[in-house]
């Protein structure tokens, strides 16, 4: 049977060399590079099934090995764990958010070291099986046309991003680097006012896109998006997908349709906060939510915070537990905790303005 093979970057000795010895106690296939540079040539020879990585090493750190990997086919999906001394969260926040898997921080006992490991390999199975998912479903949007292949290639060659609840995934203003297509998880993408009110634009669900306005357009995005849950993504990237729209139209044409059915649920949405009340708005908010659950016995339940429906329906927070209360006392939903269980979906449909 094939050992399991851990790549080791660390330009410390006595840390590569003691953590080398307890991957090999647990039967793993070991190798070391003694800095950056090797570890881009040792990962491209060997394709490791997991990478350890330290962040400040000399003639190239960690997040120059991470960005030279990910742009290589052969490398980009394989786990990603950093090693650091440095607990800022700035740090480790850049070296997720540039697409690392997890991070341990030194010094680390055996048990973590191995937990890590373990999980990581865990989790790389699981991404297999919501990707078979993932692109059967794909098959169905693109109605097996020609361009299908070579977009389910880029998509199986990408590695799941792990999102932590409320963790930026990009801001408003940021250049665009591609479409996200959510694996598991909820998305939100917002805009904020210049008085810190935000004004929720979109909910992103599994085998759902967000950020398509921006890359079609060729803009920076346009509002800001944030993981409601933990969730994981996928990134096509722009430089990858460009020829494909360009090469397929039938492709394209698909990513506009999503695109023009969000502009209409925008469009929507405008309306709603121009010319309905309070309560109405409220109630469109909650019937929007359920509108793609199926109902059992006539109810919903629905997990959502207070801010989030504030930001969706344009109002004040306060106004938002105002009415959900009033929705309760008349018997129109019951309330647990962030959890809303909507009772009577046709009242809250049809109520007047």
């Amino acid at each position: 049977m094939k050992k399991i093979r851990i790549l080791i970057i660390e330009d410390n000795n006595d840390i590569r060399e003691s953590t080398a010895e307890i991957l090999m106690l647990g039967n793993y296939e070991v190798f070391q590079a003694e800095n950056g540079k090797n570890g881009v040539e040792l990962a491209t020879q060997y394709l490791p099934d997991v990478i350890l990585c330290d962040i400040m090493m000399p003639e190239l750190d960690g997040y120059g090995v991470l960005h030279l990997l990910g742009k290589k086919t052969e490398t980009a999906a394989i786990p990603f764990v950093f090693l650091t001394a440095k607990t800022e969260r700035i740090d480790i926040r850049k070296g997720m958010e540039m697409g690392a898997d997890d991070y341990l921080t030194k010094p680390f006992d055996d048990v973590e070291l191995l937990n890590a490991i373990e999980t990581r390999l865990k989790k790389r199975e699981l991404q297999k099986s919501l990707y078979s998912e993932s692109l059967d479903k794909l098959d169905n949007l693109l109605n097996n046309n020609k361009g299908l292949e070579e977009l389910t290639k880029v998509i199986s060659e990408r590695k799941v991003r792990q999102i932590k609840k409320r963790q930026v995934i990009y801001y408003e203003g940021d250049t665009v680097n591609g479409i996200y297509l959510v694996i598991t998880g909820r998305v939100k993408t917002f805009k904020v006012a210049n008085d810190g009110r935000e004004l929720l634009t979109g909910i992103y669900k599994p085998d759902e896109y967000f950020g398509v306005a921006a890359l079609l357009a060729n803009e920076n995005y346009h509002e800001t998006s944030e993981a409601m849950e933990d969730t994981s993504l996928c990134l096509l990237p722009k430089d990858l997908l460009e020829p494909l729209l360009n090469k397929y139209p039938s492709v394209a044409s698909r990513f506009i349709k999503l695109l023009a059915n969000n502009v209409l649920d925008k469009e929507e949405q405008l309306i709603q906060l121009a010319y309905h009340s309070v309560r109405k708005r409220m109630a469109d908010v909650l019937i929007r939510l359920i509108s793609n659950q199926e109902l059992t016995s006539g109810a919903s339940l629905l997990t959502i915070s207070r801010d989030n429906l504030a930001a969706m329906a344009g109002m004040a927070t306060e106004t938002v537990s105002r009415i959900l209360s009033d929705f309760k006392d008349e018997e129109l939903i019951e309330r647990k905790g962030s959890q809303i269980l909507i009772l009577d979906h046709s009242r809250l449909q049809n109520m007047k303005n």
